[in-house]
């Protein structure tokens, strides 16, 4: 491929507002929007999570078509459409490949991927390239220039994805758990255990355990396990607790876990603001993909990877003035 069809190729990607309205659209919406509309035991499958991909990629296309044809000139010939279509699906199937990719390995949720929505979404991709192209052929390309109100919107996105970041972990991690032991070792609190055995623990064996907030309980609690030899081992909370497991009786949320050497009783203890919390150990639950490490992130972490988009907005903004800056000069 030559060197300038490379460049054509390049300054026709979509820019930081596209990449962010894609990830919104493909990513967090469909955990937010599954969470909204179906019962807490329900989990989120990838078929449904990739129908909006579907939905998204013509949209795609047809921008990137669009801004082809602005690059390449008022052409109105065969070969210019045919330019347009090619490249425009070939960087939409970049685009839904990898999120695609998302829910294989980052947050893989249950369920089969339907590949036919992924082909068909390529195929509609290219339906709106040709939308795309036919629009903007014989038009002028739209001259946005960059004002102080980008650094104001790309604020704005960097928020609202720092808050969906964390909303897309804890639903993603709730979504790709496979397995949940509903068997319990112990529990501490009101409506976990009576109060003669509130905070006995028999753990069978050596390992990790998990401490499940029942209800709405704090997801913060300072935890501690005291064996017989009274060695204490303080508990780690889980960063972003993924939640929604249990039945019928209540909902629990994975908030913190613990570690022990050596099999036998135990007395568990939660401090926390409400006197009333009750917390129940069981097995650590088994989480799929990446999602299992990035639950226990620093919060600032997954904020800053949520506000990526809304720093790329600005960053954008600031490059663009200063070009504009240079040239007036």
């Amino acid at each position: 491929m030559r060197a300038a069809t490379w460049r054509m190729v390049v300054r026709s990607l979509p820019g930081p507002v596209a990449l962010a309205v894609w990830l919104l659209v493909t990513v967090p919406v469909p955990l937010v929007f599954f969470e909204w509309t179906h019962r807490w035991e329900d989990d989120p499958t990838i078929g449904a999570a990739l129908w909006w991909t579907v939905g998204a990629a013509p949209v795609l296309a047809a921008v990137v078509a669009a801004e082809w044809t602005w690059r390449s000139g008022p052409r109105r010939t065969g070969s210019a459409l045919v330019a347009a279509v090619v490249a425009a699906t070939l960087i939409s199937a970049v685009f839904v490949g990898t999120t695609a990719a998302v829910y294989l390995w980052v947050i893989p949720l249950t369920g089969l991927a339907p590949w036919r929505s992924v082909f068909g979404s390529v195929l509609l991709a290219v339906c709106g390239a040709a939308v795309g192209h036919l629009l903007a052929r014989g038009r002028a390309r739209p001259d946005h220039v960059a004002t102080r109100r980008g650094y104001v919107t790309g604020a704005i996105v960097a928020m609202v994805g720092a808050l969906l970041g964390q909303a897309t972990v804890q639903f993603g991690a709730e979504g790709s758990t496979v397995l949940h032991d509903s068997v319990e070792y112990g529990a501490v609190g009101p409506y976990a255990a009576p109060a003669s055995q509130s905070g006995e623990l028999r753990l069978p064996a050596a390992g990790r355990y998990a401490i499940f907030a029942v209800g709405s309980a704090p997801h913060d609690p300072d935890c501690q396990v005291t064996g017989v030899d009274q060695v204490v081992v303080s508990a780690t909370v889980v960063t972003i607790a993924p939640g929604d497991y249990g039945g019928d009786f209540a909902s629990y949320a994975w908030v913190a876990a613990f570690a022990v050497s050596v099999p036998g009783a135990y007395s568990l203890s939660c401090r926390t603001w409400d006197q009333q919390a009750s917390y129940t150990v069981g097995e650590i639950p088994r989480i799929r993909g990446a999602v299992s490490a990035l639950i226990h992130w620093p919060l600032f972490a997954v904020w800053l990877l949520g506000a990526i988009p809304g720093l790329l907005i600005m960053a954008s903004t600031g490059r663009r003035r200063r070009a504009a800056v240079s040239v007036r000069c």
